[in-house]
């Protein structure tokens, strides 16, 4: 049972937005009766399900194609695995078509998949939890379902493209003061990359850097409050 005033829900959620990559395991065609894994990076959607780009030659889209149902495992790489938090979300794989923001969402993380695209034949696939199985660590075990698992983002995605516009080009000595303070870095480069309900994205130099805000938000209002607390807290 979660401890009182404990949110695993959103523990679990903060996992996968902070992870860059996970292991998908699908249901092998090949082999029938044995899952396949495969390492692919991923972003999260606004509400929290994993979207990977993958190849229609790739053999985790012929077993998903078959049958949709996978897991995809995240994990806080510690020096202590067995100490460190780690998820796995069961869901389905749901093909993403022509969805615009999804793709300037992922190609903000990761830019260098553009020629991917290009290329032709990869599509972005949304995993749609059912489940997910969270150890926060060591004696800390939960099932989640995926209805409480998923983020109710308000006017979030709506208002992002702007907020980052804002961010990167009015304040980036905030950001800055926010690398110093949360992560203890220095960069040369910065720019914000992503916002959601849960905190923001941050790519310093050559490194991508997760801020969770203290609670969740639901309006542009609200996140400027959350941005303006954290500048506060940076400089303070």
């Amino acid at each position: 049972m979660a401890a009182a005033g404990i949110d695993r829900a959103r523990q679990a959620r903060e996992l996968f937005r902070a992870a860059r990559s996970g292991v998908l395991s699908s249901h092998s065609t090949k082999f029938p009766g044995y899952p396949y894994g495969s390492a692919l990076p991923h972003i999260t959607d606004h509400a929290g399900r994993p979207v990977i780009l993958i190849s229609h030659l790739a053999e985790h889209t012929h077993n998903v194609e078959a049958d949709a149902r996978v897991s995809f495992l995240v994990a806080d790489a510690g020096p202590d695995l067995q100490a460190s938090s780690r998820a796995a979300l069961l869901g389905s794989a749901r093909l993403i078509e022509d969805d615009e923001r999804i793709r300037t969402r992922y190609l903000r993380f990761f830019p260098e998949q553009a020629r991917y695209l290009d290329i032709g034949g990869f599509h972005f696939r949304a995993i749609e939890p059912f489940q997910i199985r969270f150890i926060e660590g060591f004696g800390s075990l939960h099932w989640i379902t995926g209805e409480r698992y998923l983020a109710a983002f308000g006017e979030v995605p709506d208002a992002e493209t702007e907020i980052l516009e804002h961010m990167n080009e009015d304040h980036a000595e905030a950001l800055l003061a926010y690398c110093k303070h949360v992560h203890g870095l220095e960069p040369q480069r910065i720019e914000m990359i992503g916002i959601d309900c849960d905190g923001f994205d941050v790519r310093a130099d050559d490194r991508l850097l997760r801020f969770a805000f203290e609670r969740p938000i639901a309006t542009a209002t609200e996140a400027r409050a959350a941005l303006v607390a954290l500048a506060r807290k940076s400089r303070g």
